[in-house]
């Protein structure tokens, strides 16, 4: 039996063959994918119950997203630009989200899965290290609105275990000398021990991972080496191993986090966090010894090119981590700072930043640039089995994308017209877990869910900004 046929289609595989159908079609059967082929061959062979044509349109695998920061959104144009991490990380990112309250989280996620669902996102890996311990009933207001977006959600609970030391306190008092009318959250506060850390992952694990038919997963997310003891670090590591799932955490982003008498990378290794279950964000400071462990340990990698180049990190080795056979995703990181929670807006800037970086025009190719948010970040997130790509046997999460327009005319190479061609407002429709959650480039479920979103939503944002002092800095 098949529920759904889309048909006549450009059908963008992302398959091992990276094969493209010109006039395909895929066969949905409840959350799976059950044929794929020219639309000649399977529009004869089933009659299904729904169909969708797609004529003039690519369909793509649904879009994964592994690194990003969903409450942030409320914070967008928050005076976030032209500043370097801990200015933005003390003076903008923490306190705005100090001052958001269980509400203003749950429009926040409602707003994030909106734009990210209606850009072909069907996958995120949210990591929320800013949230107190024992905030389970903001979580829960946002598994609200992830439920009711149909989206899958990963949710990795940043922790923080060790206090910081008289010498970072004092660095961050002088940071936030630049905006003495913002309050900048006391960083001992975000900090327990990692046996509570862990009993609340516990918690999240047993109510939440699984749940939506699968689409809901706990994981871990060390905030970053600096504020982790090394047995903290082997403990959420350990966490991920035993419930087969993966830890995240925020690696080497900027120059001021290296220099020390061991790299990032080989702290993560002699703390036991090195290895299948670690997804690294950023990892832009590293050495060609750096990328060989990651290689050598199959650590994964989500790289965040606008947030980097916002911040005036650098460029992460993308083109060497590639070719010692690290696996690495695209993450739209925050939205204060990369703008969007749009991958396809960001396919460009990755194809294009590092051929310029490089001085190497083949450096990284439209095809290498789409298989970050597509196959490759389902291997990120080591989820290459049941996503990233359009095959028999593979969960449904598919997006349509109209390339019938001006600016996509002519279409010679799908691949190159949606990495350097597409703006991100192209999708029409989008399908997770086999059903559609995107119907006229409107997220259906968060529309019903939330009809006066944007109004609700802005008005928070002017809240919270006025109340962290955020207003007076802009």
């Amino acid at each position: 039996m098949v529920r759904l046929l889309i048909s006549h289609g450009t059908v963008v595989t992302q398959n091992p063959n990276r094969a493209v159908l010109e006039d395909g079609a895929v066969a949905i059967d409840g959350d799976t994918i059950v044929n794929v082929g020219p639309t000649t061959q399977l529009d004869g062979k089933y009659d299904p119950d729904r169909r969708i044509d797609a004529s003039g349109m690519a369909v793509i695998p649904g879009l994964i997203n592994p690194h990003t920061h969903v409450s942030d959104i409320l914070l967008r144009g928050s005076c976030g630009t032209d500043r370097g991490l801990y200015d933005w990380l003390f003076n903008v990112k923490q306190p705005g989200i100090a001052a958001m309250t269980e509400s203003d989280h749950e429009l926040a996620a409602a707003l994030y899965c909106a734009e990210a669902l209606s850009a072909g996102v069907t996958t995120f890996v949210e990591n929320d290290g800013e949230l107190l311990h024992g905030a389970l009933d903001t979580m829960a207001a946002k598994f609200d609105a992830y439920r009711a977006a149909g989206v899958r959600s990963i949710y990795a609970r940043g922790v923080r275990d060790l206090p910081p030391d008289e010498e970072f306190a004092a660095l961050v008092e002088r940071v936030g000398g630049r905006e003495p009318a913002i309050d900048t959250p006391d960083q001992a506060q975000y900090v327990e021990h990692i046996d509570d850390w862990l009993d609340e992952l516990d918690r999240l694990h047993d109510e939440y991972h699984g749940t939506a038919n699968g689409r809901h997963e706990i994981w871990v997310a060390p905030a970053v080496i600096e504020g982790m003891t090394d047995e903290g670090l082997g403990a959420t590591y350990r966490f991920a191993a035993d419930r087969n799932v993966m830890t995240t955490i925020h690696t080497a982003e900027a120059p001021v986090q290296v220099g020390g008498a061991l790299s990032p990378i080989e702290h993560l290794r002699n703390a036991g966090s090195l290895g299948e279950h670690a997804l690294l964000a950023h990892c832009v400071q590293v050495s060609q010894r750096d990328v060989r462990l990651l290689a050598q340990t199959d650590t994964r990698v989500a790289h965040n090119i606008a947030s980097n180049l916002a911040l005036g990190n650098g460029f992460a080795p993308v083109p060497s981590m590639r070719a010692n056979g690290v696996t690495i995703g695209l993450g739209t990181d925050n939205s204060t700072l990369s703008d969007t929670v749009n991958p396809l807006a960001d396919l460009r800037l990755a194809a294009l930043a590092h051929k310029g970086h490089h001085t190497d025009p083949g450096v990284v190719t439209a095809g290498e640039a789409l298989d970050m948010v597509t196959i490759d970040a389902a291997r990120a997130i080591r989820k290459e089995d049941e996503l990233g790509s359009i095959e028999r046997g593979k969960r449904a999460d598919l997006a349509l994308v109209d390339i019938d327009a001006p600016h996509l005319t002519p279409v010679r190479d799908p691949i190159r017209a949606l990495v350097h061609q597409t703006l991100g407002n192209e999708v029409e429709t989008v399908v997770c877990d086999g059903e559609t959650v995107v119907k006229g480039g409107t997220a259906v479920g968060i529309a019903d869910a939330y009809p006066d979103l944007l109004e609700r939503a802005s008005d928070a944002a002017e809240r919270v900004t006025v109340e962290s002092g955020l207003a007076d800095a802009m």
